[in-house]
């Protein structure tokens, strides 16, 4: 029967036979408001439910992944030193510190991160090792970013000074330097284990957390992040200044280095001048012997080389390649120093955008009582933090094709083990 406006009558089922019955065998609309007000809650209870669960599994498989990433990618470092001969050079030595605190956190402090916040940020190990966590976590992470600036300090040394730190660069003094590193990184991470801390027995043993101290957290920043971030600045700034203070000299000596003159007779010597018992390269020329080979230099007069026969037209065509060769290798020169001074852009451009926001985070919160940020982000922070070990590696092999040779051979397994025990030089 239709209704005055001439549809058919709108039914509001109750229950599941009446939905399924009016479905099959009748044309009227359906609204089962009593059956599906309450279905749709159950089912959008399942789907949140599910939804987290996904975004959980997701997150774990990144971090895992990023795990991975952190220890693989820093043996292969460490490896590729000790096993590629070019690359067993003292400096490196500063380099396999770096990438054994970044095994270490790979090894050491992300896993237990992520079980800890699998779990819903609830520690199930007990107090003493949750302490130890946290003094491993700073411990590590302070010394692979005193690890960085160590090596900001070694190249500044010898990109500025290169022929007295040749000799000053010794494996006695690189090894006294990577000592220091670590006992400065002990000496960040350790107070909290001894009592310098706002921890309380009744937050565990389900709470687990860096010390929110606030002298403490003063102390820390500064040591572990903010001090050596200046450093790191200040060293690199002057390598990027004399870099580009080598370019600029470089591209005006490739300008002005004058083209050796030849003549009959004469042989050209390394610093361009002529051998004795030929004419000077002002001479006239006027023989008509034969063809003659003319080139000028830049604010200088012309040179006119005659040649009376093909062995001194050979000796002009040398001649002519000595500009040629050192062109090339001036042009050689120039462009390893820009991939040199981008990638110092690229450390500290890394470094900073990894670690910043977790600093500042750091830092903010024991002072601002009103301040918060959701766990989420928090954890975020924590971790690009952590990623910054993962990229270390690909930063400082990326522009150099030795560790690139090296991995091919650890992943061929064509190592060469007879080099592990070679000498450093």
């Amino acid at each position: 029967m239709l209704n005055e406006s001439g549809l058919s009558p709108i039914i509001l089922p109750t229950t599941v036979s009446d939905v399924v019955t009016t479905a099959l065998f009748s044309d009227r609309k359906i609204v089962p408001f009593d059956y599906l007000e309450e279905d749709q809650s159950n089912w959008t209870d399942f789907w949140g439910v599910f939804d987290t669960e996904i975004s959980i599994g997701l997150i774990a498989f990144i971090k895992i992944l990023i795990i991975l990433i952190i220890v693989v990618g820093n043996l292969l470092v460490i490896l590729s030193i000790f096993t590629h001969k070019p690359l067993r050079q003292v400096q490196n030595l500063f380099v396999v510190s770096l990438a054994s605190s970044d095994v270490t956190v790979g090894l050491f402090v992300t896993p237990f991160n992520v079980i800890y916040h699998l779990d819903g940020k609830n520690w199930v190990f007990g107090i003493l090792p949750c302490k130890l966590w946290l003094t491993f976590d700073v411990l590590c992470c302070t010394s692979s970013i005193l690890n960085l600036c160590a090596i900001a300090i070694d190249r500044h040394c010898a990109i500025n000074d290169p022929l007295e730190y040749v000799h000053k660069r010794t494996m006695g003094r690189v090894l006294r330097h990577i000592a220091i590193v670590w006992l400065i990184s002990l000496a960040v991470s350790v107070p909290p284990l001894v009592g310098w801390n706002d921890w309380h027995e009744k937050d565990f043993p389900g709470k687990c957390e860096l010390s929110s101290e606030k002298y403490y957290v003063l102390f820390s920043a500064l040591s572990s992040f903010y001090s050596p971030l200046a450093l790191m600045c200040i060293m690199y700034v002057k390598i990027f200044l004399s870099q580009r203070k080598r370019l600029r000299q470089r591209a005006e000596a490739a300008a002005r280095i004058p083209l050796p003159s030849l003549q009959p007779g004469a042989a050209a010597q390394p610093n361009g001048e002529e051998a004795a018992g030929g004419p000077s390269a002002g001479g006239d020329s006027d023989s008509g012997a034969g063809p003659s080979c003319s080139t000028g230099s830049r604010g200088g007069n012309v040179a006119a080389i005659d040649v009376p026969d093909p062995q001194p037209l050979s000796r002009c065509g040398a001649a002519l390649n000595v500009k040629a060769n050192f062109d090339e290798r001036q042009r050689i020169c120039l462009a390893k120093e820009r991939r040199a001074a981008r990638t110092l852009g690229i450390v500290v451009g890394v470094f900073v955008v990894c670690w910043l926001p977790f600093f500042l985070m750091y830092v903010t919160l024991p002072f601002c009582t009103i301040c918060s940020i959701p766990d989420m982000w928090m954890n975020f922070f924590v971790w690009l933090g952590y990623f910054n070990s993962a990229l270390n590696p690909f930063i400082y092999t990326y522009y150099n094709q030795e560790y690139r040779k090296a991995f091919k051979n650890i992943l061929t397994l064509k190592i060469c083990w007879d080099n592990f025990t070679a000498p450093f030089s």
